[in-house]
């Protein structure tokens, strides 16, 4: 390999004053796929999924920002706050459409794949599922979780919702044509039954999940707790794998494409890239100057996305195994087994 090729040079999207706390890509559309992330400056941005070029800054949030995402045809995007609100935005135009007010900080919120439905959870540890054909009717709420809500996200076409917590470990589900599912810091992980409150299953973690992700072909959830990122059974709900990380990992994604490599960042600064049978390293880049807090694959796996402390997103180009050899920041190689 040339000597050149050996270092990753990423693209370095800049912008966001404060730490960088969430990233999502929405799936292709016609114009292309999309990145937006959270900050701690209060203010969303949009930018190309490809180039990391701007496109656009959502205003309005009177405090930090820690969710962002967009629906399935990239035409709106919502965001949780600090400042007890969770905004839909018209992606278009940056409008706000609607504030969803809170009674205490909203940490995570998802768009469910038909885009009629919009997810949030927060320090209230109360799961509320807001109708955007009637922005104005009172939430759907689901108030059993056992700590602060960290993540939410939609699987089993819109019949189950995961979330995690910050405070205990583990992951929750409940069901009733709606299943919902906790991952929790109490290692575990419930599902419960949407209307009578009741666990119907739990998965346990040694650690607080910081991060879960569906695989876009719904196979496998992803969780990172502690120094660990495991993969497990989205349908079945069994741990397929565990992988030991070097340090404790913020956020890990999942290839889309092939589902046979995984990213994981956290507290060292680097983005290491890994083969999701093996478990080894394949590549370990480094850029940040802070702690990475989240991940993600873009939707064709082409390239990953991460943003840190320091308060940039950095889009690096996924390493193939046809390189036969493991990308360093220093420069140096080693052969993959």
């Amino acid at each position: 390999m040339d000597q050149k090729r050996k270092l990753a040079v990423p693209l370095v999207c800049h912008g966001h004053s404060r730490p960088v706390v969430d990233l999502f890509y929405s799936p292709v559309t016609p114009d292309g796929f999309f990145l937006i992330s959270a900050s701690k400056d209060s203010s969303p941005m949009l930018r190309n999924g490809e180039t990391g070029d701007w496109i656009g800054t959502f205003e309005g949030h009177k405090g930090a920002v820690w969710s962002c995402c967009l629906d399935t045809n990239a035409l709106r995007a919502a965001s949780g706050s600090a400042d007890f609100s969770a905004k839909l935005w018209d992606a278009l135009t940056g409008d706000e459409l609607h504030s969803f007010e809170h009674k205490h900080i909203v940490r995570a919120c998802a768009f469910s794949v038909d885009t009629h439905m919009l997810l949030t959870g927060g320090v209230e540890k109360v799961l509320r599922i807001f109708d955007l054909n009637r922005p104005d009717a009172p939430p759907r709420e689901v108030d059993n979780s056992p700590g602060s809500i960290r993540t939410v996200a939609w699987l089993h076409s819109d019949q189950t919702i995961l979330s995690s917590c910050t405070d205990i470990g583990g992951v929750s589900f409940y069901a009733n044509g709606l299943v919902v599912t906790h991952l929790w810091g109490k290692p575990l992980v419930q599902i419960v039954g949407c209307k009578s409150g009741k666990i119907v299953q739990t998965l346990e973690t040694k650690s607080p999940v910081t991060s879960a992700e569906v695989s876009q072909d719904g196979r496998y959830i992803t969780t990172a707790d502690g120094s660990s990122v495991k993969f497990w059974d989205a349908n079945h709900f069994g741990l397929v794998r565990t992988c030991d990380m070097p340090c404790n990992v913020e956020s890990a994604s999942l290839e889309p494409k092939h589902g046979n490599k995984f990213i994981a960042g956290g507290e060292d600064m680097w983005i290491r890239l890994f083969d999701f049978h093996s478990g080894e390293e394949i590549a370990c880049n480094k850029g940040h100057h802070g702690p990475v807090h989240c991940v993600r694959f873009s939707p064709g796996g082409e390239s990953y996305a991460s943003g840190s402390e320091d308060g940039t997103i950095r889009i690096w180009q996924t390493v193939s195994h046809d390189d036969g050899e493991a990308v360093q920041a220093n420069g140096s190689s080693a052969k993959v087994k």
